[in-house]
């Protein structure tokens, strides 16, 4: 289909349109948090496709190069949004993105198992909810490797960003939106606290250390 796109099959094109329209505005909505930003980020997305069709050396997938496309006309948006036009992601990495990794405040298991959760229409708006609370840096990682399946040398290349980073940030947003939505799902009863926690690992240690010794 993309090759018959390619000698200037007009049909050939408006099917693949449709049959990434939909994603594509997804992932333009969950990146600029606007339904009309996602509505011009997806048109773009497809007239600078159409525009550069020739160019796609198909040494990737088509889908995994329009993403990579919508993804930068995304994170555009937001830069000018934010005031960020010519700032590039990395110069706009938190201090100590490299630095430790948080630890959870809110640590408990939860009522119901993930998968019972996930077929819960409410679990999907809590999960965009959580989502849209990243800051554009941690979303787009997030979106783009864990909901898009990109890997982490293409998420790395669609950003404009070293691999290492993409890790960080990776291992940054799932930790938050785990807490956040942990914070809903938790049971309370079964919580534990990060003092509590470290105390029983404490005595755990030294009950080994003692039972070796003996």
């Amino acid at each position: 289909m993309v090759r018959a796109a390619k000698t200037g099959d007009l049909a050939a094109f408006e099917t693949l349109v449709k049959r990434h329209e939909s994603r594509i505005y997804g992932l333009a909505r969950r990146m600029t948090g606007s339904e009309h930003e996602a509505q011009d980020v997806t048109q773009q997305t497809f007239l600078s496709a159409v525009k550069n069709l020739s160019s796609f050396r198909e040494t990737a997938a088509f889908s995994t190069w329009l993403t990579t496309i919508a993804a930068n006309a995304s994170l555009k948006v937001v830069r000018k949004r934010l005031g960020l036009l010519t700032t590039s992601l990395d110069e706009a990495t938190q201090p100590d993105e490299y630095g430790q990794i948080p630890h959870p405040e809110y640590i408990a298991d939860w009522r119901e198992t993930p998968d019972h959760l996930a077929q819960r229409t409410e679990t999907h708006a809590l999960l965009d909810a959580a989502i849209a609370e990243l800051s554009p840096t941690h979303r787009a990682v997030f979106l783009l490797r864990d909901v898009e399946d990109l890997s982490v040398r293409d998420t790395a290349k669609a950003l404009g960003i070293g691999e290492a980073n993409v890790k960080v940030r990776l291992l940054r947003a799932r930790m938050q939106l785990r807490e956040r939505l942990t914070r809903v799902f938790g049971d309370e009863k079964r919580r534990y606290t990060p003092g509590n926690h470290a105390h029983d690992f404490a005595s755990g240690h030294t009950l080994q250390q003692e039972k070796a010794h003996d």
